[in-house]
């Protein structure tokens, strides 16, 4: 029987692109082996093209036993033996090795980039019994019929062990990391409570939760300080202006008040108008990250949702590969036949005419270069399916961005005039756009206000309305959102484009964090105050920039992953022998922690029966349903409760109801939005639904 040659995909979705887009009909043939789907495509042969699920392999510790610490001889085995819920993972290995058996030629096809080259590189060494050696390698940036075409006929002949290699090391660094700080930090709040709790820490999160904690102290310590604000309401040509004085920011009452005095009932002179004119160029090609930090500041997406709804344009052809660090459009893209493609869409037609009549494209880029994929960019794919309204968003912002990076600066106009009243300094400023270049092309994305002023000379008198005096205060600084924490990681480079949304998830998860502008809580404040005292090196920014830098370098064969490996354990080893040294300590910490922790995330608000106790969400020792009720039952001082709904998650929005100024809850269920009870059995939300407040059972 003539062998085929084996093609291995990272996702179902891929594996399915790959093989309508090799086969000569476009029509493979799908079949199944255990509810496993893979594919028969001809092309010259038969070709067989099979998916992973992604990581079909991770990282164990070589003994059983999940307590103890420390650990550091592990063992790269299937997911389904080291983790509970993996099981399915069985039959997608036994489907690939049966599969393997039949092969004569064998094609990593999964993405060219450290996760991916890991994930084909297990694969073809362990469920194919070592053929990694023997394998070739097809790259592509999109799972576009020509780009996989070209990619197959041009297959690379062997994998990348660079890539290979650095994937490995960025894991079992990770895993070193991750696995004995938190079993330390676990078993140390456990001997101390009776409430089991899992307290995790890592290589990144360490370091992250300790940037956001640094802002959070000084937004706690900071005192605000006043000061105050002169404006000047000026009238030009029938038109109101508020005029601001030199000093934004005066500091003292006695100084605003001389000012105040010294410009009522006088005119202004304008002194001069000052009038500038400079371009504004054109962005540049998005990243991941720059990505992520405009569907944030347009869409209010997280960082994980963007990367998410970008992997699935990924998959569904519609866009190049996301997880890229790159602001390169190499001239080996097609920039006219993506620009065809776009103009299939109405909103684009005469902005791409526009762009295909210039005799050149040549796109404004950046710096920073990724070597396994260019920057995002659309492929003018019509969706085959009817996208969702975020998808639609993103799709159409990567879009545009693509089209303005061939477009000339825009032009700006600014104005600043100088207005004196009674030897006090005001100025007026406005902004105009004169030449709108790659403006019209990114609209409705672009932001820039225009701001019109009359037209001013020097010399002219301008009667004053009124002067206007404010006392303001200094505020703290702000608290990170997902936006601006990324681009902290990013800046300090800890953490991956592909692992920073995740991250910041897990702080959320181990409620060390809390809210979407950041707000550190006590929870987190003590985990790392534990980590500072006890393994200080674990949360410095610095050495883990420096272990992100020798991974980095394994790529360039400057480095060898065996010796990061020796050193990580280096530095483990006395931090976790310290830690197993004041286990009692730390955990008395650590467990009256997680107790105030759990306290505070049940705690609703105070109770507005008898004023003072707290209401708190309880679970029923008769029923075992839930329900809000007040802490003073226990002392047998009051009875009231209130039923919850006992389906869905519940979150404490620590606000009250606008229409009564009860307290509330947000109840989350899946397959519906969130929605928001107020407690008041008698609140206008109710629809005039009236009902007495129930007293349950709290035994």
């Amino acid at each position: 029987m003539e062998k085929y040659t084996l093609v291995i995909a990272e996702k179902p979705d891929a594996a399915k692109r790959i093989a309508q887009a090799l086969d000569v009909s476009q029509k493979p043939a799908i079949m199944h082996d255990k509810r496993v789907p893979y594919y028969s495509a001809k092309r010259d042969g038969e070709i067989v093209v099979v998916s992973a699920l992604g990581h079909l392999y991770t990282i164990t510790a070589a003994q059983k036993g999940r307590s103890h610490y420390p650990v550091f001889a592990f063992k790269w085995v299937p997911r389904y033996v080291a983790e509970k819920g993996a099981s399915h993972v069985r039959a997608w290995l036994e489907t690939i090795s049966k599969l393997a058996k039949g092969a004569g030629v064998f094609v990593d096809a999964c993405d060219y980039d450290i996760e991916g080259s890991l994930i084909g590189y297990s694969i073809l060494k362990h469920a194919c019994e070592g053929k990694d050696h023997e394998a070739k390698r097809m790259k592509y940036s999109t799972l576009t019929k020509e780009e996989i075409e070209r990619a197959y006929d041009n297959l690379l002949p062997h994998l990348d062990f660079a890539l290979i290699e650095a994937g490995r090391a960025r894991h079992e660094v990770d895993w070193l990391y991750g696995i004995n700080l938190t079993r330390a930090l676990t078993t140390s709040a456990n001997k101390t409570s009776t409430q089991y709790a899992t307290l995790s820490t890592g290589r990144v999160q360490g370091p992250t939760l300790k940037f956001l904690a640094a802002r959070e102290k000084s937004i706690r310590a900071f005192v605000p300080a006043p000061y105050w604000k002169v404006t000047a309401q000026v009238k030009i040509d029938g038109q109101a202006f508020g005029a601001e004085h030199g000093k934004r920011t005066i500091k003292t009452k006695e100084e605003a008040d001389t000012i105040l005095n010294s410009c009522k009932g006088r005119t202004g002179l304008v002194e001069k108008v000052v009038t500038k004119q400079f371009w504004q160029s054109s962005p540049l090609p998005f990243d991941l990250s720059a990505l992520q930090n405009e569907a944030y500041n347009l869409f209010g997406y997280t960082p994980k949702r963007t990367a998410n709804i970008a992997q699935h344009l990924y998959l569904d052809a519609l866009i190049s590969y996301p997880r890229t660090s790159s602001q390169e459009l190499p001239h080996t893209i097609d920039y006219r036949a993506i620009l065809r493609n776009l103009n299939r869409v109405p909103q684009y037609k005469q902005l791409t005419a526009e762009l295909l009549a210039r005799p050149e494209l040549r796109p404004n880029e950046g710096e920073k270069h990724d070597p396994a994929h260019p920057a995002i960019y659309p492929t003018g794919n019509i969706p085959e399916r009817t996208l969702e309204a975020p998808e639609r968003n993103v799709l159409s912002l990567i879009s545009r961005r693509f089209m303005a990076v061939f477009v000339e600066p825009s032009s700006i106009q600014s104005v600043k005039a100088y207005i004196n009243i009674n030897d006090n300094r005001f100025f007026l400023g406005g902004r105009r756009v004169l030449k709108e270049g790659w403006l019209r092309f990114y609209a409705p994305f672009a932001r820039t206000a225009e701001i019109a002023l009359p037209p001013l000379k020097g010399g002219q008198t301008i009667p004053v309305k009124k002067v206007i005096l404010e006392r303001r205060f200094t505020r703290p600084p702000p608290r990170h959102n997902p936006c601006s924490l990324l681009r902290k990681m990013d800046q300090h480079e800890i953490g991956t484009k592909a692992t920073r949304a995740d991250i910041m998830q897990t702080l959320h998860d181990r409620k060390y964090i809390r809210d979407e502008n950041i707000v550190v809580t006590d929870l987190g404040f003590e985990v790392l105050e534990v980590l500072e005292e006890y393994c200080p090196t674990v949360v410095s920014v610095r050495m883990t920039r420096e272990l992100e830098h020798r991974m980095n370098r394994i790529l360039a064969a400057s480095e060898k992953r065996e010796k990061i490996l020796e050193e990580a354990v280096g530095i483990l080893k006395p931090a976790l022998e310290k830690i197993r040294e004041n286990e009692k300590k730390i955990g008395e910490q650590l467990s009256n922690a997680v107790r105030e922790a759990r306290t505070e995330e049940r705690a609703v608000a105070s109770c507005p029966i008898c004023k003072t106790g707290k209401l708190v969400i309880l679970y029923s020792r008769k029923t075992g349903k839930r329900f809000v009720g007040c802490t003073n039952h226990f002392q047998g001082q009051c009875n009231t409760s209130f039923p919850l709904p006992q389906r869905g998650t519940i979150r404490v929005p620590k606000k009250s109801c606008s229409l009564c100024n009860w307290p509330t809850v947000q109840v989350i269920a899946k397959g519906r939005h969130p929605w928001t009870i107020c407690l008041n059995p008698e609140c206008p939300s109710r629809n005039g639904r009236r009902g007495k407040i129930e007293v349950q059972s709290m035994h």
